[in-house]
């Protein structure tokens, strides 16, 4: 991170790694929060009493709602500016968290679901608006990179971190205590005082510019890879842990140290891919050859039921691989985004990862229902190879945008 903010103004490194650690803290608070419903799946499943297709389309309307909100919270973001609304959707993801928990129940359920589902519509607009707007370009890449990678980190500690409140607390008092979470995290960034974005900071000279339209091929293209991506890793890190129970003998311990293994690598990997990222333009073919490789990994783990210690290890080499390529992929949406409109770009290309949240969590609840948990790592290998017949195209879409 200090290489990142390195400057020789020392007051504007000392700014900007406030603004780094401040939004890198509330994306942590994202994914940990995406991932607090699956990890209680087996407590819900219990105490509702209701199947694995019931808690995925749980997930399905989080992702709906989600999409719907993406790209007009990218319009609020350039228009009003990214702190008021970065702040406001974690204040509603503790807030959907809390009522779960004092009221248990699957309408409540589904009404987490949704209030989650805006919540998590805020957090790529806003916080990369903040990012590109406040960050050294030389080091554009890496900034990305320890904003993702404390996102990804955020994903990979939620097991344990569950796992622990479950045990202190039961099921109940893991929905409170994750809840309340991201309120003080709101506290927190308000005493941080982090600085704001958009294009309500636009000096009035600039009020009568032409507007560039912000939907083009690019960023299709772009929400297409988005949505792909998504796809790839969403039934390991939702159904990871039960496929593994339920189709390799792995015991809830092992299956857990697994899925960790992979989230951890790839926060890893995500920092390994901000450095790459600063010191190539060929983003789309380096999302390629680590799905290529990525793909013929999952598939070992599809076909061969591994030794504990074995599977962790596989399991972490392709987590790694998938962390390389994010930075450059936020790079590829940076560069194909109009002037004053990171906030829309990011928007819109993130409801691709909602319309794979869409298809997913039905998609693996079904498969799961079905008694085929090896098809979890099957399926996701199909989205890999997908990614890599598309993402030179994303490639060469990016190119032309510039």
């Amino acid at each position: 991170m200090v290489d990142v903010l390195a400057a020789p103004q020392q007051g504007k490194a000392d700014s900007a790694l406030r603004t780094l650690t401040g939004i890198s803290i509330a994306h942590w608070v994202s994914h940990f929060h995406l991932l607090v419903l699956p990890m209680l799946f087996p407590f819900l499943k219990v105490q509702l009493g209701v199947g694995y297709v019931e808690l995925g389309f749980a997930l399905t309307v989080s992702a709906v709602v989600s999409g719907l909100t993406q790209a007009p919270t990218g319009y609020l973001v350039d228009h009003f500016g990214a702190r008021k609304i970065l702040l406001g959707g974690l204040t509603l993801g503790g807030l959907a968290l809390i009522m779960l928990g004092l009221h248990l129940s699957y309408a409540s359920l589904i009404a987490c679901a949704v209030l989650l589902g805006v919540a998590n519509s805020v957090y790529h607009p806003a916080d990369y608006a903040i990012l590109a707007e406040h960050m050294d370009e030389a080091r554009m890449g890496r900034a990305f990179s320890v904003h993702t990678f404390a996102g990804y980190f955020g994903g990979a500690v939620a097991p344990a971190i569950v796992a622990a409140l479950i045990t202190v607390s039961g099921g109940v008092g893991a929905l409170l205590a994750s809840g309340a979470i991201g309120v003080l995290v709101v506290l927190l960034l308000i005493v941080m005082a982090i600085p704001d974005a958009g294009a309500h900071k636009a000096k009035p000279g600039n009020a009568d510019a032409p507007k560039q339209a912000v939907i083009t091929p690019a960023l299709i293209t772009l929400t297409a890879l988005f949505m792909l991506l998504s796809l790839s890793v969403a039934g390991i890190n939702n159904f990871g842990v039960v496929a593994l129970m339920s189709g390799y003998g792995a015991t809830y311990s092992v299956a857990n140290v697994a899925l960790t293994a992979f989230l951890g690598a790839s926060a890893a990997g995500v920092l390994a891919g901000g450095f790459l990222a600063d010191h190539t333009e060929r983003h789309g073919y380096v999302a390629a050859a680590c799905f290529a490789a990525n793909a013929a990994i999952v598939l070992l783990i599809a076909l061969v039921t591994l030794p504990g210690w074995a599977l962790t290890a596989t399991m972490a080499i392709a987590g790694f691989l998938s962390g390389v390529i994010a930075p450059s992929r936020d790079m590829l949406v940076r560069n194909a985004a109009p002037p004053g409109a990171a906030g829309r770009a990011f928007g819109i290309v993130s409801t691709g990862f909602n319309l794979g949240g869409i298809v997913s969590p039905l998609l693996f609840g079904w498969i799961m229902d079905q008694s085929a948990p090896h098809w979890v790592f099957g399926a996701s290998v199909i989205f890999m190879v997908a990614t890599v017949v598309l993402s030179p195209f994303t490639e060469r879409k990016t190119q032309a945008r510039a």
